[in-house]
């Protein structure tokens, strides 16, 4: 006889973590590809960010239905669709024709970045939520385990952002877009195997649709914190700093451009996974998993205000070096991992509290109006991303960052109890 995930919820927690690993390689792996990939055949900043666009926008609508979907189906419903949908948008990415003009590809492209953001939200909505469910309550389970859920899917998600722009220079677009839909099928297959029965996530059917916005004002003043802390990641993470690296380091040439591709796409690898390795050990950093949530709270405080001079200092260094030089690079390397690291820190506590706040009976529904403040600080991190680095450059790439830190240390500020 089949265990059930409730029964089991080690085995439940594994395959939901498999499933997550692998949606997050190749949504890392297909952003650089497009990135790397259209950066070369000429697109602006700003057309570059309209590439992401409605990924992002998609996020912001999915995860409002997502909680409900889950609430209506169950968690292993909308993970398996995430997955599903994810293939399908690779399979169709994989028939664009360079042939094409620049208005048509970008269309094009927006429509299957946008198929790509609702699958990602389907899953990390799922998974999130999931790990509520799981989790034992006893020993700061709760923070331990969602820190590991976090923390290893970004450094998986970093892994992919090297992959992609190895398999742009290696194999070239179309076939590692064809070779990730292959791989990410069979792993939806072996998952689907996998995971136990009765994964818990369906709500009471008088749980309308209406009841989107969360009941607790921690939870809506919390979400309102991550969304600008996601877009003054996202302001210099999405177009700034990939685009100018590759024009830093790249020398005009096929070979350069290759080398480049390695370079651009390996940094944002590391950094993607020294963030994930930092958010795992964000109890650890803080003093252990069983502290009290109040603490935890202040902690969230405390953090989102280290964070908000990091990019105003970067902002400085490009404004009076002008041009390019060797020094401002390696600062640049070593500012943003500063800023990485205490970033990790903010979205760790953050994943803790908003599953500390949630209602166990509408979790799906506080989760996926939290994920929904998350994917508008990307969609506002990215449009700001190409279009601040068009007018300003970096500097002001950097600088915006800085301000959206600011809100996001305000907004965090007004959880605390009164």
């Amino acid at each position: 006889m089949k265990t059930s995930a409730r029964a089991n919820p080690i085995r439940a927690y594994a395959a939901v973590t498999a499933a997550y690993w692998a949606f997050m390689l190749s949504d890392g792996a297909l952003r650089m590809l497009v990135l790397l990939h259209f950066n070369g055949l000429g697109f602006s900043p700003v057309q570059l960010a309209y590439l992401f666009l409605l990924y992002e926008i998609a996020g912001v609508v999915t995860n409002l239905a997502a909680g409900w979907l889950a609430a209506r189906f169950g968690l292993a419903a909308t993970l398996f669709a995430g997955l599903g949908i994810q293939i399908a948008a690779l399979a169709a990415l994989a028939q664009l024709d360079p042939a094409w003009s620049v208005g048509v590809s970008v269309i094009f492209v927006m429509a299957v970045q946008g198929a790509s953001g609702v699958a990602k939200d389907l899953a990390k909505m799922s998974s999130k939520s999931a790990v509520k469910v799981l989790a034992p309550a006893a020993d700061g389970g709760l923070f331990r385990w969602v820190a590991a859920l976090t923390g290893s899917k970004n450094a998986v998600k970093g892994f992919g952002f090297f992959l992609g722009a190895a398999l742009l220079a290696m194999a070239g677009f179309q076939a590692a877009v064809w070779g990730m839909a292959a791989v990410l099928a069979a792993i939806l297959l072996a998952v689907a195997l996998f995971l136990p029965p009765g994964l818990p996530g369906r709500m009471k059917g008088a749980d309308r649709w209406s009841g989107w916005r969360s009941r607790d004002p921690r939870v809506n003043r919390l979400s309102l914190a991550r969304m600008f802390l996601f877009g003054a990641r996202d302001v210099w993470f999405v177009v700034g700093i990939p685009i100018y690296f590759q024009a830093v380091l790249s020398d005009g040439t096929t070979e350069g451009r290759r080398e480049a591709f390695f370079l651009v796409g390996g940094f944002m690898a590391a950094w993607i996974i020294l963030y994930g390795a930092v958010q795992a050990a964000a109890p650890r950093i803080l003093g252990g998993a069983q502290r009290p949530e109040p603490a935890v709270t202040r902690d969230a405080v405390r953090w989102a205000g280290l964070l908000v001079p990091i990019p105003f200092a970067l902002a400085l260094a490009v404004s009076v070096a002008g041009d390019p030089a060797p020094w401002l690079t390696g600062l640049l390397v070593l500012g943003l991992l500063a800023f990485g690291y205490v970033f990790a820190i903010n979205s760790s506590v953050h994943s803790y509290l908003i599953l500390a706040f949630g209602q166990a009976e509408r979790i799906t529904r506080d989760v996926g109006f939290y994920y929904m403040a998350n994917a508008a600080g990307r969609l506002i991190g990215t449009l700001l991303s190409g279009l601040s680095y068009q007018i300003g450059g970096l500097a002001l790439c950097l600088a915006t960052a800085g301000g959206m830190a600011a809100a996001s240390w305000w907004a965090v500020r007004r959880v605390m109890p009164r």
